[in-house]
């Protein structure tokens, strides 16, 4: 059973729960989460405990003193970050008692976490809608942009929780790739492969590291179909079904054919990190969802409304805007 906050959700953000050692060489909690938090000012952690805004499981306040052992779990309120705006729009496409159903631009990261808080898919969202309990029910990476869908009730999340965790969702991406070299068209296939093509192999994630690792000597662990929707002189229009979840696994595939994505500072190769460029997002879209509701039985089906800036003219349909760039926020 989930752990409940004794802190309220406030400004769409809700309450960052730390796991305390029991015992240890720290004499009070404030001296283990000094030392656990190194990069932050020590006196301005344990101002904290002054002002109460630290506290344990009932919601009573801790001190500065308060020694280690006394409590397995303490909750606090992130201080924001200074943060630079995302000046993209998220897009409700769909609501109802159970499920929220979003377009979430490129650049805007679902969840909050590093450099990001108010600039996050859930926190713009909870404070759009004023729903504080309004939780995600699958991720999509910050780069990538597309279908999003949030739970709004924690009486029916587990049922739409499971869809995901049992692959019952269909989930369709579209992708634009440069056009790999040696590219025939009379032929249209990657790495010697014609479409449609099924691409499968071990992908491990890597602790502290932002890319993923390919261990070829390992059983797949990853799955997608990839199938060709357009080319011409420039680019690779591609559609992506993915048959697994694993982390990077489209722009990964797509690279190890030989065709990555358009503006992937990751794969094929890491480039040195530099800021966001928004005239330059990454090439990727979450296009469709689909699944039989858990709750009644019915058939459901999204797609976004968005569109790739590189994809070729034939692929752009008149009744969809494109992903990047949009108005920036305020204009």
């Amino acid at each position: 059973m989930a752990m409940t906050s004794p802190l309220p959700v406030r400004d769409g953000v809700g309450a960052t729960r730390l796991h305390l050692p029991l015992s240890g060489p720290w004499p009070t909690i404030g001296a283990y989460m000094a030392e656990r938090f190194f990069h932050l000012d020590p006196e301005r952690l344990l101002t904290r405990f002054d002002r109460g805004e630290i506290v344990a499981r009932d919601g009573s306040p801790l001190t500065r003193d308060t020694p280690l052992g006394a409590h397995e779990f303490v909750w606090y309120y992130r201080e924001p970050p200074v943060e630079r705006e995302i000046p993209f729009e998220i897009e409700v496409l769909h609501q109802d008692r159970d499920l929220v159903v979003a377009d979430k631009p490129h650049f805007l990261p679902t969840t909050p976490g590093g450099k990001y808080l108010q600039n996050s898919a859930l926190v713009r969202l909870r404070n759009l809608l004023g729903i504080p309990e309004l939780t995600p029910i699958h991720r999509l990476d910050r780069a990538t942009a597309g279908l999003l869908m949030f739970s709004v009730r924690p009486e029916t999340r587990g049922a739409y929780q499971l869809l995901f965790e049992n692959r019952r969702v269909e989930k369709v991406y579209e992708a634009v790739s440069a056009l790999p070299e040696g590219w025939d068209p009379a032929s249209s296939a990657l790495d010697g492969r014609p479409f449609p093509i099924v691409h499968r192999n071990h992908i491990e994630k890597l602790r502290a590291n932002v890319c993923v690792r390919v261990d070829a000597e390992r059983e797949p662990n990853s799955e997608t179909l990839i199938e060709l929707i357009d080319a011409d002189e420039r680019v690779l229009h591609t559609r992506l079904r993915p048959h697994s979840g694993k982390m990077h696994q489209l722009r990964v595939h797509l690279a190890a054919l030989g065709a990555g994505i358009l503006n992937d500072g990751f794969y094929p190769v890491l480039l040195p990190e530099a800021p966001d460029d928004f005239t330059r997002p990454l090439q990727l879209l979450a296009r469709e969802l689909r699944f039989t509701d858990p709750l009644t039985g019915a058939a459901r089906e999204f797609v976004t409304r968005r569109t790739l800036q590189e994809a070729p003219a034939p692929a752009v349909r008149p009744e969809q805007r494109p992903a990047q760039p949009m108005p920036p926020r305020g204009a």
